[in-house]
């Protein structure tokens, strides 16, 4: 296991072990605080996990330029002829997985998926804690579900481009860490 690796899983039995103090959390602000930790840790996790594949399918010979410009996030432009490597152009996540769902994968990703349509709901909960224009409400439930999806969502990657399961998928939600 890689370093990248080791960092993605630790960042993601973070997540789990936040959402676990947020249960027996006394207070509400208390709560709060391991809540945004957890679900803003578990999206961490989930960028790592996905860098580090695309990291690790980018150096593919077979790829065209605008393969491995999508796994690396950047731009590529038109220059005297030629297409060349520019600067950063963000993916969004969610078409960062689908691509590796269908080309390393070799089919599309099921988006009929229930912890497709979770993540999504995920993700729109994260944007509001992200970029805020009224303070966001965040309950355990939503975030419960989150970390779940990202889990799940991992879990679908791998399966998909390396053919096996995700390897601490099985423990769910329960954390290692003793925080």
């Amino acid at each position: 296991m890689s370093a990248i690796d080791d960092f993605a899983a630790s960042l993601l039995e973070e997540a789990k072990r936040f959402l676990e103090n947020a249960r027996s959390a006394s207070d509400i602000e208390t709560q709060a605080a391991f809540l945004h930790a957890a679900l803003m840790l578990g999206f961490c996790a989930l960028e790592a996990h996905v860098n580090a594949t695309c990291d690790e399918f980018a150096g593919r010979p077979e790829l065209s330029m605008h393969e491995r410009a999508i796994l690396l996030e950047q731009d590529v432009r038109f220059e005297l002829g030629e297409f060349k490597p520019g600067g950063l152009k963000m993916i969004s996540i969610q078409d960062r997985i689908l691509f590796l769902h269908l080309r390393f994968g070799g089919k599309p990703l099921d988006r009929s998926a229930p912890w497709w349509g979770e993540l999504s709901s995920a993700i729109t909960l994260r944007n509001k804690l992200t970029h805020p224009k009224a303070v966001p409400a965040i309950e355990v439930d939503p975030v419960r579900r989150a970390i779940q999806a990202i889990i799940a969502g991992i879990d679908a990657l791998f399966r998909a481009v390396y053919r096996r399961p995700f390897p601490v998928a099985s423990r769910g939600l329960d954390s290692h860490l003793t925080f």
